[in-house]
């Protein structure tokens, strides 16, 4: 039992796959430099090509600085058939690589994740709607169907070739975002096959509640789907906000929505608990968006990190 580690990602240094969002990424060597600088074990892969893709080459760059890939994800229109045998083949694209650099480096204890997500920003009415979907916004019954078999054949092939679990990261501005989505995503999915990423901050502007609360019920909810974290607070102020005056997502994260840890509405506190009173054993990942005025992608890394550490992690 290796407990509770933590890991950032690269989105916190600006490499940001997420279309109105993009920032101004430093070098990858840079970044992991600084991750490991500011207290971190672990690194999320980032988008395909930030990171070297040869896996000796990956390898390398991680074990000389004694870091653990955690995770790559791949995001999919899961309600377009169409998009599916893309998808999947970036899935195992980045599988073999994750997969390679696992079975190969001396400072990899664990086997990554493949996260999958649904795609983000592409739906209009659900970028301009997110933190306050009404149930006419949801997907019909024949595109949750063509989603859960998506999700499912991308999660099979790659367990398939390469032995990796693949989690499912709910999130706003997607068509899987608020507490019924995410719930009957997992109902209808195999959970031998499918675990869920559960992102704090994203399920608290999805819940579209003024009651931080909501996310440590969703771990009582969740809790035996829960293979993987995300580490991210949410300024409920911001959300109530965001919600009076329409504004869409980009917009309610540029004015502030995810504010570092221990800033919003998140009770982190609470979450460490449960996950050390459910033996979670796994990896908690911050990913931060570092708006003007929060200082450099490392200063607010190193203040996550010093908030985690007053959490006993």
């Amino acid at each position: 039992m290796q407990g509770i580690r933590v890991a950032n990602a690269p989105c916190s240094w600006g490499d940001l796959g997420v279309q109105g969002l993009e920032g101004e990424s430093i070098g990858y060597q840079q970044m992991l430099d600084e991750l490991v600088e500011t207290g971190y074990i672990g690194t999320d892969l980032g988008d395909w090509g930030y990171m070297p893709t040869d896996p000796e080459k990956l390898r390398t760059e991680l074990e000389r600085r004694n870091l653990t890939i955690v995770s790559g994800y791949v995001p999919v229109a899961l309600k377009n058939p169409e998009s599916h045998r893309q998808a999947e083949a970036q899935a195992l694209k980045i599988a073999r690589l994750l997969s390679t650099v696992a079975q190969t480096s001396t400072t990899q204890t664990v086997r990554p994740f493949m996260v999958v997500m649904d795609e983000i920003g592409a739906v209009p009415v659900r970028t301009q709607n997110a933190g306050r979907v009404e149930p006419n916004m949801e997907l019909s019954e024949k595109e949750w169907r063509t989603c859960i078999e998506g999700a499912e054949q991308i999660a099979r092939v790659i367990r398939d070739e390469t032995g990796m679990r693949t989690t499912f990261h709910h999130h706003c501005a997607s068509y899987l975002e608020t507490p019924k989505e995410i719930s009957r995503f997992l109902e209808q999915t195999d959970p031998n096959l499918i675990g869920l990423t559960l992102d704090t901050g994203h399920y608290a502007y999805g819940a579209a509640t003024d009651d931080g609360q909501c996310v440590l019920e969703a771990f009582e909810r969740f809790g035996d789907r829960i293979w993987h974290v995300h580490f991210k607070d949410c300024d409920l102020k911001i959300a109530q906000a965001a919600r009076n005056q329409g504004w869409d997502y980009f917009e309610a994260v540029r004015r502030g929505l995810f504010c570092e840890l221990g800033q919003g509405g998140v009770d982190f506190p609470g979450v460490v608990s449960w996950l050390r009173e459910h033996d979670y054993n796994g990896w908690i990942v911050v990913e931060q968006d570092v708006l003007p005025g929060m200082g450099t992608p490392k200063e607010s890394a190193q203040r996550n990190r010093e908030y985690l550490k007053q959490l006993g992690l």
